[in-house]
């Protein structure tokens, strides 16, 4: 049995699991006799819980923003979305109005019976064309949420969304954003209840992650298009890494990022090539989001994946 099944074997679903199938596979089912071109977005942080009765967990650096901010860039550019995302972590068009933001938009007026609440003026111009576009998404159907919290919820949800998708082939994009942890403790060693502190400092040992772009490339969505992510913090390793990931796993695309200029710069790393993608001082003072331009050029390399890989 290998790493990846063995997890599977010894982790259960989430206990939402059935209906997120169902959902899943009447998405991928309606919009596949559409014709339509579909991207899976992972987005957001999973936890590793250190208890059954989870009161305890190590988290991951992620708030979700790039998964949010893609996703409707994808929209717009006529995919359907899958987004698969951590709960609470930031979505697509509500990113924009986060924490007090949306609320300074609004004006009550004569409360009591005949409350109402309009937008203010000054903020018309910003709420309105998110809510189009909102709309547009909501009312075509063209955008499935779904969300997990642990590491254990994202395999299995990822492995069903695979499985759902398989029959779009090319025409499958696999947009992995997720910030997916490296470590987790095996089920079988976690405590039920809450590690208590009176026994003194616990040792905790961690065992590693399977990867899954193995399987996902290899069985799961053999024809896809698959982009995978890899943040660095030391730059002199980043394409290397990337590369490494490449010739490992076999997929299209890595986009690599540094921690610290990650809102400016990317680097898109194929087989034979690799080049940047940026933002200039300019365009992020008029709150151009790199997003777009990396959505862009998923988009292009996609297009051009398909153009010579029909089944």
């Amino acid at each position: 049995m290998s790493h990846w099944e063995e997890f599977y074997a010894t982790h259960l679903p989430p206990t939402d699991f059935e209906d997120n199938r169902i959902l899943l596979k009447e998405f991928c089912e309606r919009h596949k006799k559409a014709g339509e071109r579909i991207v899976l977005i992972t987005s957001g942080g999973t936890t590793v819980p250190l208890e059954h009765n989870t009161v305890r967990f190590v988290d991951n650096f992620s708030a979700g923003t790039r998964g949010a901010a893609s996703a409707e860039y994808f929209l717009e550019h006529g995919y359907v979305v899958i987004f698969m995302h951590r709960l609470k972590s930031l979505e697509p068009f509500t990113r924009h109005f986060s924490g007090q933001k949306f609320m300074d938009m609004l004006e009550l007026h004569d409360q009591g019976p005949n409350t109402s609440i309009t937008v203010k003026p000054d903020s018309v111009d910003v709420l309105a064309p998110v809510l189009a576009s909102y709309k547009h998404a909501q009312e075509g159907g063209r955008v499935l949420y779904v969300t997990f919290t642990t590491v254990s919820d994202y395999f299995w949800l990822l492995r069903a969304a695979c499985e759902c998708l398989a029959i779009f082939e090319t025409k499958a994009l696999l947009f992995l954003a997720a910030a997916v942890s490296d470590f987790y403790v095996p089920s079988n060693e976690m405590p039920t209840h809450k590690i208590q502190s009176g026994a003194g400092a616990p040792t905790i040992q961690l065992q590693l992650v399977p990867k899954l772009l193995a399987p996902l490339v290899n069985l799961w969505v053999p024809h896809a298009f698959v982009v995978s992510f890899k943040l660095e913090t030391d730059e002199s390793i980043l394409i290397v890494k990337a590369r490494d990931s490449l010739n490992k796993y076999k997929h299209k695309l890595v986009i690599g990022n540094m921690l610290q200029t990650r809102r400016q710069k990317v680097v898109f790393v194929t087989k034979d090539t690799s080049f940047e993608v940026s933002l200039t001082r300019e365009q992020m003072l008029n709150g151009m989001e790199i997003e777009d331009s990396i959505v862009t050029n998923v988009i292009t390399n996609h297009t051009e994946f398909l153009k010579t890989h029909q089944y």
